[in-house]
């Protein structure tokens, strides 16, 4: 038996399918990822085409190429390593701090309804003021050594903490209290094993979103009123116009958020299944 064109197209076209089937698949699992990359790829080149043809003016602007070149020199010079050093010490004192008073608080606000009801006004007038308007206040109390730093910082970072923790306690599930209940669990026993798995969930996204307030803190208490630090870098070099070393300190800032953001975004998720309205 002969096999004719169209038979022989009929034999090789599940063939085909299972080759294009899997490039189909890859595509799909990294659509995002790669229509992200391209756009920052063809973002940065025009950035550096417009420098370089005379479109954008480098000191207001800078360009990818300076700003690498600024980077490497600094860092192989060492001359960024002690603002690194001290924007992470005041990073972890003061984030560290927020999460200790935080987390607690809020749980206890989220448990008892009566100490909710004393502290809810404060904190809500804090959370409120914009912490900016807190800075001359914080500079006569602290003066601009470490301790300033690490109260702008706190105070930035502690209410969102505070009141996703708070959240998490007073949504738990009322069927879990009920059962506890019923097989008599004290208030000490209800509250270790319900209370407190109920507010992880909601707690790691406020330790998510307080990180980016932790960030916004450094910068703005080192520009405030400081003499080491990333903001302080960042604002010495913006007087001086030194356009490259100004963009150094956002990228660095901004590489900092995005790695501890994708580091609680992945814890995160793996507590997504404790939330009350999760749906398997």
């Amino acid at each position: 038996m002969t096999v004719t064109p169209a038979d022989d197209r009929a034999v090789s076209a599940p063939e085909e399918m299972d080759i294009a089937a899997p490039a189909v698949s890859r595509w799909r699992r990294n659509e995002n990822f790669i229509l992200g990359l391209v756009s920052v790829i063809a973002f940065l080149l025009f950035w550096e085409f417009s420098v370089a043809f005379g479109w954008a003016n480098p000191l207001f602007t800078s360009s990818p190429s300076r700003i690498w070149a600024a980077a490497y020199e600094m860092f192989r010079d060492g001359s960024i390593y002690p603002d690194l050093a001290v924007s992470a010490e005041e990073f972890v004192l003061g984030y560290g701090l927020a999460v200790v008073v935080g987390v607690p608080l809020g749980i206890l606000m989220g448990w008892y309804s009566r100490l909710n009801a004393v502290l809810d006004p404060f904190v809500n007038a804090l959370y409120a003021t914009p912490r900016i308007a807190l800075m001359p206040l914080i500079i006569i109390w602290f003066g601009i050594d470490l301790s300033a730093k690490i109260a702008i910082i706190f105070l930035s970072t502690v209410f969102p903490i505070l009141v996703n923790t708070m959240t998490g306690v007073r949504t738990m599930e009322r069927d879990f209290v009920k059962v506890a209940r019923s097989f008599g669990a004290t208030d000490a026993q209800l509250f270790r094993t319900v209370a407190l798995p109920s507010s992880v969930p909601n707690l790691l996204t406020g330790l998510r979103l307080g990180l980016g307030h932790a960030l916004i803190g450094i910068v703005v208490g080192e520009m405030y009123g400081a003499s080491a630090g990333i903001g302080f870098m960042m604002q010495t070099a913006g007087a001086t116009f030194q356009t490259d070393k100004v963009m150094v300190g956002i990228l660095i800032i901004a590489a900092a958020g995005m790695g501890l953001t994708q580091v609680l975004r992945m814890i995160e998720k793996k507590f997504d299944v404790w939330r009350p309205d999760h749906h398997v």
